[in-house]
């Protein structure tokens, strides 16, 4: 029996190969201006806001922001931080790293909030979102720059695209969790109110599922930021080609630097993300 199973193969790698070559032969042109737009939102983050402001003008900026709206902690240690990444010759990276980031997550959040939203309002959007999102969550990271190369070539576009992709599930999942859990009495008082369902949307389920959305959104930028070093192996640039250059060529030191450089802007993010939610929280 398991012979005659092997000798049949399902054609799935087939299928998704001619999907691909479907879609990229007939609709190029809308790869195309998909491209130009990422393209450009990536040059407004990275040349015209981040490289734009000198470096240390920068860091203090960043570190007032994460004081601001974090603690007292988090913004010394950003100042800290950032001041050892343009210490270590790791400033331009490390901005192309964070533009690309909040490129991808500004994406995220634009779809993710809505299509959560959604699948909490409908039942069957709901069951047929839910399996692609596990889907989704565990297909190795590798598999989503297939796909982006071969719609958008080498390079930054890819890697947004990629990230995109792979980083959005979080903030659909808990967007969906958090207006589940807003308590049904509160969804009836609002009823017995006349209010309509923008209304209730707006003003009751969206404010009381915020330290939720806000975990989503948490998860979603450490996910980009993740991806986007992966990304480097498709010319994506930034931290990710520092610590990709070290490995190949076996350059231990640089590539630990980059590491390093990531991991700081790693707790940078989560930190300042993770008190927004906890203030939401209490309030």
């Amino acid at each position: 029996m398991l012979n005659n199973i092997l000798q049949y193969k399902l054609p799935l790698g087939d299928i998704i190969e001619s999907v691909i070559d479907f879609l990229t032969t007939n609709f190029r042109f809308v790869f195309r201006t998909i491209s130009d737009r990422l393209d450009n939102a990536l040059t407004f983050f990275q040349d015209d806001i981040l490289l734009g402001i000198p470096p240390l003008l920068m860091i203090l900026l960043i570190a007032i922001i994460s004081w601001k709206l974090a603690n007292r902690g988090v913004g010394i240690f950003s100042l800290i931080g950032l001041l050892v990444i343009y210490n270590l010759n790791l400033w331009t990276p490390t901005m192309s790293t964070l533009s690309m980031v909040l490129t991808s997550t500004t994406i995220s959040i634009l779809l993710g909030i809505p299509i959560g939203i959604l699948t909490a309002k409908n039942q069957t959007i709901h069951r047929v979102i839910m399996p692609i999102m596990d889907l989704m969550q565990t297909m190795p990271a590798f598999v989503y720059l297939i796909p982006a190369v071969s719609f958008f070539r080498m390079g930054k576009v890819p890697g947004v695209f990629a990230t995109v992709i792979f980083s959005i599930a979080p903030c659909i999942r808990l967007t969906n969790l958090g207006i589940r859990q807003v308590p049904k009495e509160l969804i009836e008082a609002a009823d017995a109110f006349g209010s309509t369902g923008v209304q209730k949307l707006v003003k009751v389920q969206l404010p009381l599922a915020l330290p939720t959305i806000m975990a989503g959104i948490n998860q979603t930028i450490m996910l980009s930021l993740s991806m986007v070093v992966i990304s480097a192996m498709i010319g994506a640039g930034g931290l990710g080609r520092e610590v990709w250059h070290g490995i190949q060529r076996l350059q231990v030191g640089s590539a630990f630097e980059a590491g390093v450089a990531v991991v700081i802007l790693a707790m940078i993010l989560d930190r300042i993300t993770q008190s927004v939610a906890t203030k939401n929280k209490k309030i």
